[in-house]
C-alpha cells in the first residue's frame, strides 16, 4: 500500500475521531444544561416574552394604540423589558395586562443581571485582594517569597535600600496567615504591593506571580506555618530550585538558617545567599571584644541607599586594567575598598558561555578554561586587592560613603 494511501487513511480517521469526540463534548454539554434550573427559568422567561407579544398584537391592532404590525409588537416589548418604559399606549384590557407582565419581568430582569455584574466584580476584586489571580503585564518585577513576623520591616528595608523600586514593582508570594496581608496593604506606604497566595515552591504559584518576566528574587526563611528550621531551609532550596528551572535568567537571593544547606544553594546556582544564623554569632562575638565593632557594622550596612557600603558598576574603559588604574581615576568623596567579582547572573552566563564554547570542535582550550570558571563564586569580594590586580568582566566597585 502507498503512503499517500495510509497517509489518506489516518487522515480520514483522525477527522472521524475529532467529530466523534467534538459531538460527545456538544451532549455533555447539552446535559449539564438540561440539569440546569437556570435553564428552565430562561426558557419560561422566553415562553411569557413570546405570549405577551403575541397578545399584544391580537389586541392593540383594532385600538387607536399605533401598534399596526406584528414588528411594532416585538419593539413594544423589547423597550419595555429593557428600558422600562412604554413606547406605544396600550389601550385594551389585555393589551395593558401584558404590558404590566412585560414591565414587572423586564425590572426582574434587570435586577438580576446588575446582580451578577457586580456580582463578578467584587468576586474578581475579592480573588485579587487574597491573592488568588493570576498577574498581568508584569515585567521587571521583583518577587518576595516567604513570610515571618516583623514582615513589615524588612520591606521597608527592601525599599530603602533599592530606590529603583517602587510598591507596585514588588510582587509577595507566601501563605501568610488571615488577615497579615490586608493589615499590610492598609499602610499607604505599601498599599500598592502585589500578592500571591500560596506555597512559593510551588511551580503554577510561581507562574501565576510571573515568574518569568521578573529580574529579582528574595526568599526569606518562611514562618507562615509551624515549620523546624530544617523544613524551612529545605523549603527554600527546594524553592531556588523551581525558579531557576523556570527562569534562568533570575537573580535570586536567599536566606538560610543553618549553613550545612549552602553546598546545596550553591549547586542550585543562588546568586547571593544570606546565612542569617552565622551573621548573628559573629555579630556577637565582635560585640564581646569591646572594640564597638557592633556599630561600625550597622553604620556600614544601613538601610540609606546612599551612605555605607555601595556597590557601583566599573566603566567599560577599565576592563583588563589594574585595580591601581581605576583607583587612581576615581574623584568621588567615597573610598574604594575592595571589588566584587562575577556579579550578576554569573551561573546562568557560565553555562551559557559553556553551551556556545562546546558547540566548535576546535576550540577544546576555550572549554577548558571555562570549566575552571565553575571554580569561581558568584559574588566574590576582594577587599584591598593589589594594586596590579587586573579588573576583568562583571566586575563592581565597593566603596564606603
Amino acid at each position: 500500500m502507498s503512503s499517500k494511501k495510509v497517509a489518506g487513511k489516518k487522515s480520514v480517521v483522525k477527522s472521524a475521531a475529532s467529530k466523534k469526540a467534538t459531538g460527545k463534548k456538544i451532549l455533555r454539554h447539552i446535559r449539564y444544561a438540561l440539569k440546569n434550573p437556570m435553564t428552565y427559568a430562561y426558557i419560561c422567561i422566553i415562553i411569557i416574552l413570546a405570549i405577551a407579544t403575541v397578545m399584544v398584537f391580537k389586541s392593540e391592532t383594532q385600538t387607536e394604540s399605533g401598534i399596526q404590525t406584528f414588528f411594532d409588537s416585538v419593539w413594544f416589548t423589547l423597550v419595555t423589558v429593557i428600558a422600562g418604559y412604554f413606547d406605544y399606549c396600550v389601550k385594551s384590557v389585555p393589551g395593558r395586562l401584558s404590558a404590566l407582565i412585560l414591565l414587572i419581568l423586564g425590572m426582574l430582569l434587570l435586577s438580576v443581571i446588575t446582580g451578577k455584574i457586580a456580582s463578578t466584580f467584587m468576586d474578581m476584586q475579592i480573588k485579587k485582594d487574597k491573592g488568588l489571580k493570576k498577574l498581568k503585564s508584569m515585567k521587571g518585577h521583583f518577587l518576595l517569597c516567604g513570610w515571618r513576623p516583623g514582615f513589615d520591616k524588612i520591606l521597608d528595608s527592601v525599599l530603602n535600600s533599592n530606590p529603583d523600586i517602587t510598591p507596585d514593582m514588588i510582587v509577595l508570594v507566601n501563605d501568610a496567615p488571615d488577615g497579615q496581608i490586608e493589615q499590610l496593604r492598609s499602610k499607604l506606604r505599601f498599599k500598592e504591593l502585589n500578592y500571591i497566595s500560596g506555597d512559593f515552591t510551588d511551580e503554577n504559584v510561581l507562574h501565576r506571580a510571573e515568574i518569568d518576566n521578573a529580574i529579582r528574587a528574595l526568599v526569606i526563611s518562611d514562618r507562615s506555618k509551624n515549620y523546624s528550621d530544617l523544613e524551612v531551609d529545605s523549603r527554600t532550596v527546594l524553592a531556588v530550585l523551581t525558579m531557576e528551572s523556570l527562569n534562568p535568567d533570575l537573580y535570586i537571593a536567599a536566606e538560610l538558617m543553618d549553613s550545612k544547606f549552602e553546598r546545596h544553594l550553591q549547586m542550585a546556582h543562588c546568586d547571593e545567599i544570606i546565612l542569617t544564623t552565622d551573621y548573628e554569632h559573629s555579630l556577637l562575638a565582635t560585640a564581646s571584644s569591646g572594640m564597638g565593632y557592633s556599630n561600625v557594622i550597622r553604620a556600614l550596612i544601613g538601610e540609606d541607599a546612599s551612605s555605607g557600603i555601595i556597590i557601583e558598576d566599573i566603566p567599560e574603559s577599565f576592563i583588563g586594567k589594574t585595580y591601581a588604574d581605576f583607583k587612581q581615576s576615581l574623584k568621588k568623596k567615597g573610598v574604594l575598598i575592595g571589588l566584587l567579582l562575577n556579579t550578576g547572573n554569573f551561573h546562568q552566563r557560565r553555562k551559557d558561555a559553556l553551551r556556545e564554547a562546546q558547540k566548535n570542535p576546535d576550540v577544546k582550550k576555550i572549554v577548558d578554561d571555562l570549566k575552571k570558571v565553575k571554580l569561581l563564586k558568584s559574588n566574590e569580594p576582594v577587599l584591598v586587592p593589589s594594586p596590579d590586580f587586573v579588573i576583568q568582566k562583571n566586575t563592581k566597585a565597593i566603596f564606603v560613603y
